[in-house]
């Protein structure tokens, strides 16, 4: 998802004209949108589906680095364990 520049940096005017046109290409693109007004960044325009998938993604990212300092930190327990915890057999 690496950004084009002549493509998705756009001033909120074409925004404002056209917001079909920028809607379907973000998603088409899969590639955010940066909205700018007299030539500065104030806004990104992100379609839905990959904006849940990036937020799936970070959060799965947490968890997991969560995990490597709880392991890094001892803080972990056996399969035996969680099972015993867990009420499985």
């Amino acid at each position: 998802m690496k950004t084009r520049f002549s493509e998705d940096i756009v001033p909120i005017t074409d925004l404002k004209v056209n917001p079909g046109k920028i809607i379907r290409q973000v998603q088409e693109a899969h590639r955010p949108v940066v909205l700018t007004n007299r030539g500065r960044g104030v806004a990104v325009v992100q379609s839905l589906s990959d904006f849940e998938a990036k937020s799936d993604e970070r959060e799965f990212m947490r968890a997991v680095l969560k995990g490597i300092v709880d392991l890094e930190e001892g803080r972990e327990i056996n399969l035996e364990e969680v099972k015993k915890h867990l009420n499985l057999k």
